[in-house]
């Protein structure tokens, strides 16, 4: 149905929304401990069927939740996602981060603008189609990527594809999803199915011992015990900071008049990171198990899982995985016969990068706009709705479940000492074969590269190398030796981020690469701090100067004066991310920068487009 046609029929009876969707979101307000909770998921519902989110859909949205509607519209402006103004039927979002950069986005960007008559952020006068820049979308590895409207995405697009979308009797179906994850032959997985297999039914899971950990730990195991199997593993967070998993477990209350709530963190809206849908799409109930088995180590009442909003095939996937196991018995009032209740829920973001930091995830789950809490309290102490709650990421959970079953002892013996067990790699750029590899801790950055991506996808020379998501300092081609560890890229001086492994050939304008990334959290900042909001507006647009041939030295020694000011000043790490970015590029690529200044222009005529 189209939003005049919803429009239309709603009228009848004094609503802009149905009675249909008016009645699902007053069956939200349920899952949720407060009303204001639902608002995401509300939102959500009421743009699908209305088109956009004008005043009067969120005033009424605030009536059925029991808000303010001054609460609905900070929300709906906050989130890039939600619309307030009209959109066109077809919503065209195109990607322009560094994956999508390097593979020709801005080339698209130019054919659909010619071929609509519009530029970026406009609509087309007879209201079919409008077009957006969206700095990144989560499918690195088969950049360009495209979506429409809140479909699948158009993976591996081209100028061809361009052309035949906007020609297609329903663009929103213009679909075409090619992600490779797989397990190396060689290495022993356990997070993603063998042989490129999806493991999406229960029956599939079952067949090769699913949920009977859980049904362990439930039933036989007390939360303790659980505790220190997973700390003994050395299990550390794979979210981006690295942080052990069975201790973080251990900072939850034994005893709480209040309830213990798990948040996961699904939002992995970092560039360059796009692991977790490999999970979700090829095992997820894999996840669930790992959440169940979480939920009862730290003594929870439910699960509320924060998925990124792009993530449409991932999130229907899981949908479908959490019914299944409901259905079973599983999750609700009776998990696994124990005779005790544990709930799982879903809510979708709407595009706010920020979201990822925990404490402003947890505000988003709560229905506010998604800045970051000042802490402490710390989330264990004062986490969802003032509760004793654990935070984890998607893959992080998701070792659980080998892990409690086969022992802290077996894990250990994969990776190294002080980063154990296997992790997924993300892989995007300038190699022959991007994608998800499940690969143990510690394999070379080298061997990642050349033997399981397919080396250099062009014959031309590796030149730099992001090896944990776009806020990871930026490696040079003599450091492509270095080991997929904590203290390896620390030692490097960088980080295991999120594994998110960005190759960049010796095309690549390092200028152009550092202003993309810049870009990117000139966008995301939450504007709450003046060392972020200020500071990351502020490296952008020197970037841009010398990439422009208007730079002077003088802005080399500002952006490094710029990134001492933004380091460890803020409430959250945004600031330092958006920092160790732009001076990595710098330091390490000074000559590059230096070149730009004295000849006025990029020196390099084969680079990508900014």
């Amino acid at each position: 149905m189209t939003a005049e046609h919803t429009t239309t029929a709603a009228s009848r009876n004094g609503h802009k929304l149905s009675e249909e969707c008016r009645a699902h979101i007053v069956a939200l307000r349920q899952d949720f401990p407060q009303p204001r909770a639902a608002l995401m998921s509300a939102l959500h519902l009421a743009q699908a069927e209305y088109g956009y989110l004008p005043r009067e859909v969120g005033d009424e949205v605030a009536a059925l939740l029991g808000l303010l509607p001054v609460q609905v519209q900070e929300v709906v402006s906050f989130y890039p996602l939600f619309h307030a103004t009209k959109v066109g039927r077809y919503h065209i979002q195109v990607c322009r981060n560094i994956a999508c950069a390097l593979g020709g986005a801005r080339q698209l960007i130019r054919q659909f603008e010619s071929l609509l008559g519009i530029k970026s952020g406009e609509v087309t006068p007879d209201g079919r189609f409008s077009l957006a820049e969206v700095e990144c979308l989560g499918s690195c590895g088969t950049a360009p990527v495209i979506q429409v409207n809140n479909q699948p995405y158009l993976e591996h697009a081209t100028l061809e594809d361009v052309e035949r979308l906007l020609k297609s009797d329903d663009p929103g179906q213009f679909v075409r999803e090619t992600q490779v994850a797989m397990i190396p032959e060689g290495i022993e997985g356990y997070l993603l199915p063998p042989n490129g297999q999806a493991r999406r039914s229960i029956d599939d899971y079952l067949a090769v011992g699913g949920y009977q950990v859980a049904q362990k730990a439930w039933r036989q195991m007390e939360p303790d015990d659980l505790q220190e199997i997973v700390k003994a593993s050395g299990l550390r967070g794979r979210g981006g900071a690295g942080f052990g998993a069975g201790m973080k477990w251990n900072f939850m209350p034994e005893e709480s008049d209040k309830p213990c709530y798990l948040a996961v963190n699904g939002d992995e809206s970092e560039p360059a990171t796009f692991k977790d849908r490999q999970i979700l799409e090829r095992n997820p109930h894999l996840f669930l198990e790992g959440v169940l088995i979480c939920g009862r180590a730290i003594r929870a009442r439910a699960a509320y899982v924060y998925l990124r909003c792009e993530y449409v095939t991932p999130y229907r996937i899981l949908m479908g995985a959490r019914a299944q196991a409901y259905a079973r018995g599983f999750f609700g009032d009776n998990v696994m016969g124990s005779g005790k209740k544990f709930e799982v829920y879903v809510t979708r973001g709407a595009g706010a990068y920020i979201c990822g930091e925990e404490t402003g995830m947890m505000e988003s789950l709560e229905g506010k706009k998604g800045q970051p809490r000042k802490r402490p309290p710390f989330p264990a102490a004062y986490g969802l709705w003032g509760c004793p709650t654990t935070v984890n990421n998607i893959e992080t959970i998701s070792h659980v479940p080998a892990i409690v079953g086969r022992g802290a002892e077996w894990f250990k013996k994969i990776g190294t000492e002080k980063s154990t067990g296997n992790t997924l790699c993300g892989i995007s750029g300038h190699v022959k074969r991007p994608g998800v590899y499940e690969l143990p801790l510690g394999t070379s950055l080298k061997d990642i590269i050349e033997k399981y991506a397919g080396g250099m996808a062009n014959g031309r020379p590796v030149k730099a190398i992001i090896p944990g998501g776009v806020s990871m300092p930026v490696l040079t081609a003599d450091q492509v030796g270095v080991n997929m560890d904590h203290d390896s890229l620390q030692k490097a001086g960088s980080l295991l981020g999120t594994a998110g492994i960005v190759v960049m050939d010796d095309s690549v304008c390092t200028v152009r690469a550092a202003a993309v990334i810049a870009r990117f959290f000139r966008h995301e900042t939450c504007g709450q701090c003046t060392q972020c909001r200020e500071g990351t507006a502020f490296l952008y647009k020197l970037l841009m100067r010398i990439e422009n041939g208007e730079g002077t030295e003088a802005d080399l020694d500002t952006i490094d004066q710029v990134c001492g000011f933004m380091e460890g000043q803020t409430i959250c790490v945004l600031s330092d991310a958006a920092a160790w970015a732009a001076g990595s590029f710098m330091r390490r690529f000074r000559s590059e920068f230096e070149q730009h200044i004295r000849e006025k222009r990029c020196p390099l005529p084969d680079s990508f487009e900014i």
